[in-house]
């Protein structure tokens, strides 16, 4: 009856999952950062000062309380659930004795191997998890550094979950490495990042829109007819005598296009020195005359001088 059950804990903890990133008060409340020892030969580290089973692995935190995994990115929390599918091996794999608040159907179990984890949640998951408590203790991987910053941050000072993804962000630079945690840490990331502030966001323009903004504006004498007619369309009288308009004889093929003819302007100017010049001819002219009949040189030609 109890294999049954756990089995159906574990359908309905993969079910919700994606659920499953809401924080939960577990009862630990950790007034400063606790000390932290490593397990001898796994890559995990846990608390024996705390009274839970508090372990921190691949930088993240692991509690198991109340018959379920949590986890967390900060010390204190908060702590979101894990289905037993999505927890780390190295984490289920380290032995009972590491476990400082045991529940009861772990008494009888060695101390020095790992909970009977297939024997708690079922066949289910030991069939989807053959293996796990089997792998070479010679190439287990370094443990991750411990977040140490977060000790200056205890009681008042211990940040909200959207700063604990800033401050992390700025302090710790390990990024997971096991696809497990990789999993519950970005999700936590992306759940608990600040928001940006208000007025700050701009909706991005389409390349098109780009585009219309960079072209330069066309200037008026550049603008060809037909954009003038788009943007001043003709009243209905112009439109009339446009269509009363006989349409223009095209030029003949081959010929060349006669260009128009320019209407002669007056030459201001010359029309002004035009009669000085005639009244300079006429002055001219009687002067000739006159000296020729004083002469005697002017006597039109047939007629004899008479003397007295």
């Amino acid at each position: 009856m109890r294999q049954l059950l756990a089995a159906f804990a574990l359908v309905l903890a993969t079910i919700t999952a994606p659920l499953a990133q809401v924080s939960v008060n577990i009862g630990i409340n950790l007034g400063a950062y606790p000390q932290l020892v490593r397990v001898p030969g796994y890559p995990v580290y846990y608390a024996p000062q705390v009274n839970s089973n508090y372990f921190f692995y691949d930088g993240m935190y692991w509690v198991y309380a109340y018959d379920n995994w949590y986890a967390s990115t900060w010390y204190n929390g908060p702590w979101t659930l894990v289905a037993p599918d999505f927890v780390p091996l190295y984490v289920l794999r380290v032995p009972v004795r590491y476990y400082r608040r045991a529940p009861t159907y772990f008494r009888g179990w060695r101390s020095d191997a790992p909970p009977r984890w297939g024997d708690h949640w079922g066949n289910t998951w030991y069939d989807n998890h053959r293996g796990w408590d089997t792998w070479n203790r010679s190439a287990v991987p370094a443990p991750a550094p411990l977040p140490v910053y977060q000790r200056q941050y205890s009681g008042n000072r211990y940040p909200r979950a959207d700063q604990q993804v800033t401050l992390q962000t700025q302090h710790y630079r390990y990024a997971p490495r096991d696809a497990a945690v990789q999993r519950q840490y970005e999700t936590r990331q992306s759940v608990n990042a600040p928001a940006p502030p208000a007025g700050s966001t701009r909706p991005a323009s389409s390349p098109r829109s780009q585009q219309q903004v960079a072209r330069p504006p066309q200037s008026q004498q550049s603008r060809t007819p037909s954009t003038e007619q788009a943007a001043h369309p003709p009243t209905a009288q112009q439109a009339r005598a446009q269509s009363q308009r006989p349409p223009a004889t095209p030029p003949a093929e081959g010929s060349a296009t006669a260009p128009q003819a320019r209407a002669p302007q007056p030459n201001i100017e010359r029309a002004a020195q035009a009669p000085n010049q005639a009244s300079r001819g006429n002055n001219q002219g009687n002067g000739q005359g006159s000296e020729q009949h004083g002469n005697g040189r002017g006597a039109p030609p047939g007629q004899d001088k008479k003397g007295d």
